[in-house]
């Protein structure tokens, strides 16, 4: 069983930068590939980023390579997504997810657990 919750959404200009974390529950926390998703409102839940548990293997939708990182430290439980040059497109509630189904990262109904979602919002 694993928990998850998110922090660090909140409300941001164009062109600014924001810091997910994600803090997860379980002494299995490194054998689990972690993913961030976030939906917009009306819309599916989208696949952002996913990695791998060694923290090597990463994986991007092509709308937020070059501007969006992510990142694991299994010492401390945790998976952030830094943000930088947030566009008005990047507006959504961002959840973050485990998996041990390492061939379906990209697909949302491929997640065993999810966090409570952390709101992000982007000003144009």
């Amino acid at each position: 069983q694993v928990q998850l919750v998110e922090s660090g959404g909140g409300l941001v200009q164009a062109g600014g930068s924001l810091r997910l974390s994600c803090v997860a529950s379980g002494r299995t926390f490194s054998s689990y590939a972690l993913g961030w998703f976030r939906q917009a409102p009306g819309k599916e839940r989208d696949f952002v980023a996913a990695i791998h548990w060694n923290g090597i293997s990463t994986y991007y939708v092509d709308s937020v390579k070059g501007r969006f990182t992510i990142s694991r430290d299994n010492a401390k439980n945790t998976v952030a997504l830094q943000m930088n040059s947030l566009k008005p497109e990047d507006t959504a509630v961002y959840y973050c997810a485990a998996t041990t189904i390492y061939t379906r990262l990209t697909d949302a109904s491929g997640y065993n657990y999810w966090g409570q979602g952390t709101q992000v919002t982007v000003s144009s």
